[in-house]
């Protein structure tokens, strides 16, 4: 998809910032069971169409607002996803600044994830 060159430059700015894991990392990471949220911030469209199975969903729009609700610990590890990994990021970088320590986003989102022929549910 492309993308406005502000909103890629936004993204880029915030890349170095946060951490990104590879699809590969979370399926990794799925198969240790490793413990940790797995969110879909994605439009709600987008997640009552499809989703990655074992996600939850706090959308783009409002992640910041209901993200204590949903996980009042700081320190719980969050892996984020969107269509590509440019919301996610940002989600991630906006998590962070509210005091959320054990935050990343999935680079290639659902789009790689799905490119992969890994498991989607609808």
């Amino acid at each position: 998809m492309q993308h406005d060159p502000g909103f890629e430059a936004l993204v880029n700015e915030v890349r170095p910032l946060i951490k990104e894991y590879t699809i590969e990392d979370v399926v990794a990471k799925f198969k240790k069971n490793d413990k940790f949220v797995f969110i879909d911030v994605r439009e709600d469209n987008e997640w009552q169409s499809a989703r990655i199975p074992k996600a939850i969903h706090l959308g783009r729009g409002v992640i910041e607002r209901d993200i204590a609700a949903t996980i009042a610990n700081k320190n719980t590890e969050i892996v984020l996803y969107c269509g590509g990994g440019f919301r996610s990021a940002l989600a991630a970088y906006n998590l962070q600044k509210m005091g959320y320590t054990n935050v990343s986003s999935m680079d290639g989102g659902f789009r790689g994830w799905k490119e992969r022929n890994l498991p989607i549910e609808s």
